[in-house]
């Protein structure tokens, strides 16, 4: 199926994104795995800027904006169903303990010297207004902040409204699908792979909020939250709670019959189910700060997985891929900022338009530096036989056609290297420096187990200059490669790189000549894709192999020019010419390379990249051969793309006949 807008993410955002989309007139498709799981049923429908003290700056612009759109959006959705979104402009209740705000006087002389806003007052109740203003608070409550410009929204009807809104405006709702993972072709989205085939658009938005990481390389981390809620007596309370309290690690949450309690926050990956210590540290709290609620009923419990980015900001706007916009990783903020996150995104979309608040949150703000036009690492590798050139290769280069992509992430420099067989690791430090590569592969067993030469390998390198690319070396099965790549993912976020989803995927069971199993590697390959890695398989050089690894999402090939450390060169060079003029993808030398002009013969063939290791590492000199190879590099790629003169089976002289001096 083809659609104008496809929206990934059936969640608040995503569909706060679709119905606005599809009132300005654009064709909108809505997947969805599970409707009911989406943070939006977790949440307490708090909209609290204020109470939250979200701090100065871009971040509190965009919550206030947003708050300010929810009368008028919760009005136009009700009309859209005829449903109750909930929705009150109620103010919220900030107490304090003794502990946590210090005496009566300090609160007041944070009133008279603390003001949130002109437009967004706040005001400190003493301990005796507190208590009047609301009845049955903890006797600890020695005053707190009242915030009258928050509110609040029932976060459950909310979601059921907002379904219903896009059913009625033509919105095409898939529940029950599986993204698996997009399909990426010269810079842009050319599909999404799901559980029910392919799915195309001319745009897409990726607003799958804990999960969106299993797609992407973006930073979002699911972050659990447990909830609960206690229904409020028949028999009317002698103390009703009339306002939102937000306290000190939990909030009490007043709907119409019952108190919401919330929440948790921990850092347990997708763990499911609530928990006894978790359900208990709650109920402490929400007692402490409304002793009555003791004598409640408990009603129910649940959880959620809130999309929490490294600084708990959100994700918006442009990404690496031209037709695909980001919004995810709101983090506690999502019901709050659905409106304004609507509005930005469909400008963006449908008129090009991007609000300058946008700028704060681009995703580039997680990344390393690899997208810069310098290079990054410096010529310092210490040569026995003197100095580097002092010309910088890349000032060479083409700059319009230099830059290698490879699942979206921009490269400078076309060589890659190794780890492995090198005589001591500062023997490797010098010569990666001295290739000046910038993606460099690493063995993820052998780091695992310390294997000789390994020891101590993570730490050695700059990894906020170096793109790591974990590789599956050692496996001979696809389920062994699927565990090791997982793993490497894992280190590679231990180490700093959290988007780094690269893997360079190797399948060999044939320990003698070490040539990769094709048909391993393409199962491996089929799985690790539909986990939101970035495959760079190594293979024999098979164009059929390759143009399959291509078709089931792969972000390169790798052909192999001759058997892994054999230094026996280009030994197949018609089925790499084959390749690439059929590739997609960048297609990356990989094995067998033996020496520089080896290097350059490749890279003039049309060759993205190459990957070599042992050439170097078993030179004599290696960074001198590292820095051999990266100039080889360059001037390969040069030369095809300068374009090599035709060859002739006679002579051509090269200076003209006509004109000559005669005697």
């Amino acid at each position: 199926m083809t659609s104008e807008t496809v929206i990934i993410g059936g969640g608040v955002i995503g569909l706060a994104i679709a119905i606005e989309l599809k009132l300005r007139g654009a064709s909108v498709t809505v997947l969805c795995r599970d409707f009911q799981a989406a943070a939006t049923h977790a949440a307490a429908g708090m909209l609290a800027p204020d109470a939250e003290k979200i701090p100065n700056g871009a971040m509190r612009s965009l919550c206030w904006r947003s708050r300010a759109l929810y009368p008028d959006w919760t009005r136009k959705l009700e009309e859209l169903t005829g449903l109750n979104t909930g929705y009150r402009p109620c103010g919220i209740l900030a107490p304090v303990f003794e502990e946590a705000g210090g005496d009566e006087g300090a609160g007041e002389q944070r009133s008279r010297g603390e003001s949130l806003s002109p437009s967004s007052p706040a005001y400190w109740l003493n301990k005796e207004a507190i208590h009047q203003y609301q009845p049955g608070l903890g006797a600890e409550v020695i005053g707190g902040w009242w915030y009258p410009e928050d509110a609040q929204v029932d976060n459950t009807a909310l979601a059921q409204v907002l379904w219903t809104a896009a059913e009625s405006v033509g919105v095409e709702l898939k529940d029950g699908i599986t993204v698996e993972g997009f399909l990426q072709q010269q810079g842009q989205v050319v599909g999404v792979q799901t559980n029910a085939g392919i799915i195309r658009a001319a745009h897409y938005v990726l607003a799958s909020g804990a999960w969106s990481n299993e797609l992407l390389p973006v930073p979002v981390r699911p972050r659990k939250g447990q909830m609960l809620s206690v229904r409020i007596p028949e028999i009317a309370p002698e103390l009703p709670l009339k306002r939102v309290l937000f306290g000190q690690d939990i909030y009490i949450v007043p709907r119409c019959d019952r108190l919401v309690i919330g929440a948790t926050s921990e850092d347990v990956g997708f763990t499911p189910n609530n928990t006894p210590e978790g359900i208990q540290t709650l109920l402490q709290s929400a007692i402490r700060l409304y002793p009555q609620l003791k004598h409640y009923p408990i009603q129910e419990f649940w959880w959620g997985f809130r999309p929490a980015t490294p600084d708990e900001l959100p994700i918006l706007g442009t990404s690496y891929c031209q037709n695909l916009t980001l919004a995810t990783g709101h983090y506690r903020n999502g019901i709050l900022l659905a409106p304004v996150t609507a509005a930005l995104i469909a400008d963006f979309i449908l008129e090009q338009k991007s609000d300058p608040l946008l700028a704060n949150f681009h995703y580039s703000r997680f990344q390393s530096k690899l997208s810069t036009s310098t290079p990054m690492l410096t010529h310092s590798a210490n040569f026995s036989n003197g100095n580097h050139p002092a010309i910088s290769p890349h000032s060479l280069l083409p700059t319009p056609h230099s830059p290698l992509i490879i699942a979206g992430k921009t490269f400078q420099s076309r060589l890659m290297t190794g780890t492995g067989k090198y005589r001591s690791i500062e023997e490797m430090q010098q010569s990666v420096t001295a290739s000046d590569c910038q993606i460099v592969t690493v063995a993820v067993r052998r780091v695992q187990t310390k294997a000789p030469g390994h020891e101590g390998l993570a730490e050695a390198l700059d990894w906020t200059k170096i793109w790591m690319l974990p590789n599956t070396a050692g496996c001979q099965t696809a389920e062994e490669a699927i565990r090791v790549a997982r793993l490497g993912r894992e280190m590679a976020k231990l180490l700093g790189q959290e988007d780094n989803n690269f893997i360079k995927l190797e399948v060999i069971p044939d320990l003698k000549y070490l040539l990769p199993d094709p048909i391993g590697t393409l199962q491996a390959a089929e799985q690790l894709v539909k986990e939101g890695f970035a495959v760079l398989p190594y293979i024999n050089a098979d164009p059929m192999l390759a143009k399959r690894l291509e078709e089931v999402g792969c972000a390169t090939v790798m052909p192999l020019a001759s058997p892994i450390g054999s230094g026996q060169g280009l030994k197949t060079t018609a089925n790499i010419q084959i390749i690439i003029e059929n590739a997609g993808v960048p297609v990356v030398v990989d094995a067998g390379i033996g020496s520089p002009s080896e290097a350059a013969q490749a890279m003039e063939l049309g060759a993205d990249a190459l990957l070599i290791n042992s050439a170097i590492a078993l030179s004599p000199n290696p960074p001198a051969m590292a820095r051999a190879m990266n100039l080889a590099t360059v001037a390969g790629r040069l030369a095809y793309l300068a374009g090599r003169m035709p060859i002739k089976d006679y002579a051509s002289p090269s200076s003209p006949l006509t004109g000559t001096i005669t005697s």
